[in-house]
């Protein structure tokens, strides 16, 4: 008999108005421990939104978003289980690669002996070894994408939210980067990316949540609907 898989995240009734605009419309989603989950649509259609009240950058106007069992909606961001990866890479110019991995593990106060074991970890998971002293601007925006994927994994966080994640990148680069995702999945963590890029999610044969005006038109992977939810046509 197959084990039932276990709800790690679930949004319940998210709805979220920017003075007076309803961006989601009471949005009911569960994601799933160890899933790959990408967030797909046209930009306004709220899946961004859904990202960052997820990892506590802004609140819904209503709703709650439960994580294992427990309502995390007055968590700030850095005591969430989970780490984010923006699509502006956020690197600190003044680091090189090493200082802006290590910087995530001097924030929850890790030693200095773990530091040092842990970062090169971290470089070679993400094929960035030899770049360790290098510094942003001499990284191709494939290489400074890899670094901010490194510094959100440093602390081994359960769940990765990746936000456009191939935005900036060629598409040799944006497949790269989602293998890469894809690799980190494998590894046990639960990978929730938001996209636009419909071509690289059909090849990615993941779970995709398609948005469009703040609901959710459908839940699906390669081959058919996902755990039977329901459609809502456009």
């Amino acid at each position: 008999m197959e084990m039932e898989k276990k709800k790690i995240i679930q949004f319940k009734n998210i709805v979220k108005d920017f003075d007076g605009q309803i961006v989601l419309k009471g949005i009911d989603l569960d994601i799933y421990e160890n899933e790959f989950v990408t967030l797909l649509g046209p930009s306004g259609c709220g899946k961004t939104t859904l990202l960052r009240i997820l990892g506590g950058f802004i609140e819904p106007t209503e709703g709650h978003v439960i994580f294992d069992g427990q309502d995390i909606l007055k968590l700030p961001p850095h005591k969430r289980e989970l780490n984010t990866v923006f699509q502006k890479y956020a690197l600190f110019p003044h680091m090189n690669v090493y200082d802006n991995i290590a910087f995530a593990q001097k924030v929850i106060e890790k030693p200095n002996r773990s530091i040092r074991k842990r970062v090169p970890q971290v470089l070679a998971q993400v094929g960035l070894s030899e770049k360790y002293k290098s510094f942003p601007k001499e990284l191709s925006g494939g290489e400074q994408q890899r670094v901010a994927l490194a510094r959100a994994l440093v602390n081994g966080p359960n769940i990765l939210l990746a936000d456009e994640p191939t935005g900036n990148l060629d598409p040799k680069n944006s497949w790269e980067i989602m293998k890469l995702l894809e690799e980190v999945n494998k590894r046990g963590t639960t990978v929730v990316v938001v996209t636009h890029n419909r071509e690289i999610v059909d090849a990615m044969q993941k779970r995709v949540i398609t948005m469009n005006k703040g609901v959710i038109v459908s839940d699906e992977e390669k081959g058919g609907h996902y755990y039977a939810d329901k459609y809502v046509s456009l």
